[in-house]
């Protein structure tokens, strides 16, 4: 399976990144980025280091900056550290960004593997929606698109109506999900039920001494915010999820429903069915316990 992550590294974005480089199942053709966890110049770098650390030669096509309609953003410092990896501050530039912008290089790679690319979107929805805005055919080239996104059935993470990578472009998720592609959305209702604990990167750093002490590391300061926010003794496997369910449809319950965003207002971000709009695939339900265990022993054969 061809994938294209698009991505704004971000602690759960590193983690999601190494497990496609595990993944035997998976072909990882490149990284595209957004605005999010961090400012997309950050997420640049870190998706370039990140790469570089896993021996990867890929492009990494940056995309949007700012979600539509907006002229600044400001980076969630608090979960994932100023610089997108906790108590990391330290990062090197290594190598440059792809010629294209991020929609019109998922829009050249749909188009050149049409039918057999999947993008898993792990942050804002920006640089789909325009995508979509670029190429009419982008959706029906595109072979799946994969979301890390939404709280259809739960309260969300950033306000109680919405998960944060809608909330952050609510207006982009709204013209995804007018006009999608084959689309499975992973939001809150089943990442919340993939606890990734101390205990298990701990044993994942004793199994994978590089990337897997690397992925400790970072982990630190997401962990402690939410043990600090949420009472919770690990961390939703959050982005990790929606790479998984890219290739492992079978671990997950899923509804079909059409969506709405509100895109405005107190409810901003809220991601509700409308059965008037196409369908994609909600995941309801997911075997937690087992994408864990898929997650570490993925990650756990790097270095």
């Amino acid at each position: 399976m061809k994938l294209i992550i698009d991505t704004d590294p971000g602690i759960d974005d590193a983690m999601a990144i190494a497990y496609a480089a595990a993944a035997p199942e998976i072909e990882l053709i490149g990284l595209t980025t957004v605005f999010g966890n961090t400012h997309v110049h950050q997420s640049s770098r870190n998706a370039r280091f990140l790469l570089d650390k896993l021996g990867l030669d890929l492009p990494v096509a940056e995309g949007a900056a700012v979600a539509l309609g907006a002229d600044t953003h400001s980076p969630s410092e608090h979960v994932h550290g100023p610089e997108g990896f906790g108590d990391l501050t330290d990062i090197p530039e290594i190598g440059r960004n792809h010629a294209l912008p991020a929609a019109e290089f998922l829009v050249d790679m749909a188009r050149t593997h049409k039918k057999k690319l999947v993008v898993c979107a792990v942050g804002p929805l920006t640089n789909i929606a325009n995508a979509i805005r670029l190429d009419p055919e982008f959706a029906g080239n595109l072979g799946r698109l994969v979301i890390m996104g939404g709280a259809v059935y739960c309260p969300g993470n950033i306000t109680n109506h919405a998960e944060a990578n809608i909330y952050h472009d609510a207006i982009a998720a709204e013209e995804v999900f007018a006009t999608p592609p084959d689309t499975v959305l992973v939001g809150l209702d089943v990442t919340l039920k993939t606890l990734y604990e101390t205990a298990d990167f701990e044993s994942l750093a004793m199994r994978s001494p590089d990337m897997g002490s690397f992925l400790r590391d970072i982990s630190r300061f997401y962990l402690k915010f939410y043990k600090d926010v949420g009472g919770l003794e690990g961390c939703g496997l959050h982005d990790s999820t929606a790479v998984i369910a890219c290739s492992h449809g079978a671990m997950f319950d899923m509804v079909e429903t059409g969506l709405r965003v509100v895109t405005e207002g107190d409810q901003k971000g809220a991601t509700q069915p409308d059965p008037e709009r196409p369908t994609v695939r909600v995941c309801r339900d997911v075997d937690g316990a087992g994408v864990v265990q898929l997650f570490t022993d993925r990650v756990a054969s790097l270095p």
